[in-house]
């Protein structure tokens, strides 16, 4: 899979509702998982989108999801750029470059979906995330 840069969106709960509009607009194919889904069955986010990924037929990908529990929801602060795929070495060469002089709120590492993921600020305070899937086979 080639890298890819897009926007991913954090909403404040209605990040389900969000996303199935925009694929009413932009048509194309949403994939939607949730908290639940993902270890927090027992939690009150259960049915909240942890991730969310429409991709349209113009070769559009936007993806978002709600604030996380222990987050802050921002209104005007609730994007970052997304840089994802399965290019180890290009993707963290990325995350040294943007992370230098930047912040680190999540290291770049092994997460409980499976993927190698991180989350930091550039120098510049762009927001931006970095996943990196296990290379299919």
């Amino acid at each position: 899979m080639a890298s890819r840069l897009n926007p991913y969106i954090s909403f404040d709960g209605d990040a389900r509702q969000a996303l199935e509009f925009y694929k009413e607009i932009l048509g194309g194919t949403l994939a939607l998982n949730t908290f639940g889904e993902s270890g927090m069955a027992d939690s009150p986010e259960a049915d909240k989108i942890m991730h969310g990924m429409l991709e349209t037929p113009s070769g559009f990908t936007l993806m978002g999801a709600d604030t996380p529990p222990g987050m802050k929801y921002t209104p005007g602060g609730n994007f970052s750029v997304s840089l994802s795929g399965d290019d180890e070495a290009e993707l963290r060469g990325y995350w040294e470059k943007l992370s230098a002089d930047g912040t680190v709120a999540v290291p770049l590492e092994k997460q409980m979906w499976g993927d190698v993921f991180g989350m930091c600020t550039d120098r510049f305070g762009i927001p931006w995330m970095v996943n990196i899937s296990e290379t299919q086979a």
